[in-house]
Order: C-alpha cells, then sequence, then structure tokens
C-alpha cells in the first residue's frame, strides 16, 4: 500500500523560508513522477514543480527561482525548499506520484497517488 505522508507546513513571514517533506512508503517506481501540487481556498490545485521520470526538476513558472525539488532515493523522500516566500503561495501543499505513465506533469489528474497535504501560510 502506497503511503504518502507531507512534513514540514508552518506560518512564516514574507521573505522567509520553509522546506517541506514527502516521506514515500510501499512504492518502488523507478519510472514514477514525484510532485509537489498546491491548493489556496477557492481555488483549483495547481502543480509547483515536478520531478521527472529522467530525474530532471521542472517548476511552475509563479515559484521558478524561488523553489527547489529534490528527491533522496535513498530514503524515498521528496523535498521542497521554499525561499522567499510570498502571501500568494499560501495553500495546503500535497506531494503525489504517479504510476509511470504520466504525460502532462503539472496536471493533477495524472496522478495516482496523494498525501494528506501539509498548510503553509504566509503573512504580510
Amino acid at each position: 500500500q502506497v503511503q504518502l505522508v507531507e512534513s514540514g507546513g508552518g506560518s512564516v513571514q514574507a521573505g522567509g523560508s520553509l522546506r517541506l517533506s514527502c516521506a514515500a512508503s510501499g512504492y518502488t517506481n523507478t519510472r514514477a513522477c514525484m510532485a509537489w501540487f498546491r491548493q489556496a481556498p477557492g481555488k483549483e490545485r495547481e502543480g509547483v514543480a515536478v520531478i521527472d521520470r529522467h530525474g530532471s526538476a521542472r517548476y511552475a513558472r509563479s515559484v521558478t527561482g524561488r523553489f527547489t525539488i529534490s528527491k533522496d532515493n535513498a530514503n524515498n523522500t521528496l523535498y521542497l525548499i521554499m525561499n522567499s516566500l510570498k502571501p500568494d503561495d499560501t495553500a495546503r501543499y500535497f506531494c503525489a506520484a504517479d504510476d509511470g505513465t504520466a504525460i502532462m506533469l503539472f496536471n493533477p489528474a495524472e496522478y495516482l497517488y496523494w498525501g494528506q497535504g501539509t498548510q503553509v501560510t504566509v503573512s504580510s
């Protein structure tokens, strides 16, 4: 049974930093994409950052240059380092993994496995 468990969210002031972690268990698909999504109240879930099946990182335009996604394969953990946080970054952040078949990597519908999310709140 695949489980994704996020941690590391919290409340910070604008300009601050946070590091999110996603611990994966029961998941051994080496061709999988893993991603971070976020969803603010009243808004659609949007892709933030992805590590594709070749190990390359991709970012949404709104976070490029501020966020860094990485994966520790030895510990099955996905990370998202978020710097220069803005109030617009306030959302619940979710970790996701596909089953090796995702094509549109920033489309949440392409992902099969999801964590419960962790809240990030950025105050001005």
